[in-house]
């Protein structure tokens, strides 16, 4: 009866420790969260822009409003052999491998080993005056154990390991954001490159022939040498402009190659010459504030992020409870001809408890992982507000260029039907050359800052689709972000 009663009280308090609860706080948004503030899952604020959608969802394929097999072909290609997206693919597999470890721990766990030697023992250890003889030896052993997760320490690892691992899924969707509004962008650009190239090689030969003109004109004796000079001059400050849109060019499509995963100079038939940027067909889908924040790559990044260190507050915690394992082993150790015979045989079953006695540090290290869990609340509140700012940014500044491109349409209208008239009444003696030559100089003003304005309204709608996040699909879309719970076998 007397070795009963510890065998006994081993159990009763094995089965106290199995009844303790998962120490740490169990994760959950906090209610006072900007993600969860009315007033950022409302409409965005009106810039009264016809040409966008406030009531319609933003699609996957944002790039299929442009309706240009030329850029979805580039966007398909770029999705396939980008290396920055290569790099996020194998970030992602670690991450994934983390997880599968932090699951396996824990749990059941096995060992063997054997060995076999020839050995002398010393003598002098056995008290003894002769020298020993040789010897072989063998030993062999089987042992398995059980670790016991009675705190929750193996859990909430296993939750930080998952929730690190969706962060880093995250953030290979917003490097795949990046990477397709960068490609769109970069195309764009060399297509409004060769259009701005068309404008100011269009205004350079109408400079051309006016100073032909004016050459006849002091050739028959009615011009002077000062409008010629003037002719020249404007000639000049045209053919001026064309090596910064040549370069603005070359320089868009190296980057397109570079996100193609290409040398410069690598680019599909026809990328370079495109002379004609394509446009949205209807009007841009932004959507609300609720569908940006769920949508938005950094904002899931952020809030994993939170996940994470709320759990390895767990883990913290737990470093003050012990660790028990239940463990056995059989096996046999002697001489080699003696070996397995049950004179060598030996077996062990038992449970071990280690418990580090907590100390200041112990309590510090849990104060420093709730302290990561305040600094990843604020910045997840802060990658929120960002997301909002940009977005209603982006919306304004399109408005406003919008606006803009408007009234420089009409001005460059009114240019060219003054550069015309003035040309005629020039060419018929009717006024002078400088009232014509001011009015051809207006006019190429005007086709320049148009079209320049024309590619600032498709850099705003790139950039706007940008700060949606839109350009990837999760694999699940949940209506908030949310929680990860993994437990440890």
């Amino acid at each position: 009866m007397n070795a009963t009663l510890p065998r006994l009280g081993l159990i009763v308090a094995l089965a106290s420790l199995a009844a303790c609860r998962t120490v740490g706080p169990d994760y959950a948004l906090p209610e006072g969260s900007a993600f969860k503030r009315p007033e950022a899952n409302a409409a965005f604020i009106d810039t009264q822009n016809p040409q966008v959608a406030a009531n319609q969802a933003l699609p996957d394929r944002w790039w299929s409003l442009y309706n240009d097999p030329v850029l979805d072909g580039l966007i398909t290609q770029a999705l396939r052999d980008n290396v920055e997206l290569k790099a996020a693919d194998a970030h992602l597999r670690r991450a994934a491998a983390v997880y599968e470890q932090a699951l396996d721990a824990g749990g059941f766990e096995y060992e063997a080993e054997a060995g076999v030697s020839r050995a002398q023992l010393s003598a002098e250890s056995f008290l003894q005056e002769h020298e020993l003889p040789v010897i072989n030896l063998a030993d062999g052993k089987f042992a398995v154990s059980y670790q016991f997760d009675l705190f929750g320490k193996l859990k909430r690892g296993a939750e930080a390991a998952r929730a690190d691992e969706q962060s880093v899924a995250a953030a290979r969707d917003l490097a795949q954001v990046s990477v397709v509004a960068q490609v769109a962008d970069s195309y764009l650009e060399i297509c409004h490159a060769n259009h701005e190239l068309h404008v100011a090689e269009h205004s350079l030969q109408l400079q051309q022939r006016s100073r032909t003109v004016t050459e006849r004109l002091i050739a028959a004796g009615r011009g002077t040498p000062p409008e010629l000079a003037r002719a020249n001059a404007q000639v000049a400050l045209l053919e001026a402009a064309l090596p910064p849109l040549h370069a603005q060019r070359s320089a868009a499509a190296y980057s397109l190659a570079a996100l193609l995963g290409r040398t410069p100079g690598q680019l599909p038939a026809g990328v370079i010459d495109c002379a004609h940027a394509p446009g949205l067909a209807q009007p841009l889908p932004v959507g609300d504030g609720r569908a940006l924040l769920q949508r938005r790559p950094d904002v899931r990044q952020a809030e994993r992020k939170l996940a994470s260190a709320t759990a390895r507050i767990g883990v913290a915690t737990a470093e003050l409870y012990p660790d028990i394992r239940l463990g056995a082993s059989v096996g046999a150790a002697g001489l080699l001809e003696d070996f397995g015979t049950p004179m060598t045989q030996q077996w062990s079953i038992g449970p071990l408890i280690s418990w580090t006695l907590p100390s200041s540090g112990t309590h510090a290290r849990i104060h420093a992982a709730e302290a990561g869990a305040d600094a990843a609340l604020a910045e997840f509140d802060h990658t929120v507000l960002q997301a909002l700012r940009e977005t209603q940014t982006a919306l304004d500044r399109y408005a406003q260029d919008l606006r803009r491109l408007q009234s420089l349409r009409i001005a460059q209208e009114q240019a060219a039907l003054a550069a015309e008239q003035n040309r005629r009444l020039y060419q018929g003696g009717r006024t002078p050359y400088l009232s014509s030559l001011d009015a051809d100089r207006s006019l190429a003003t005007s086709d320049a800052t148009l079209a320049a304005a024309e590619a600032q309204v498709s850099r705003d709608q790139i950039h706007l689709f940008l700060v949606l996040g839109g350009g990837w699909q999760a694999t699940v879309a949940p209506t908030a972000p949310a929680t990860a719970q993994a437990s440890a076998k």
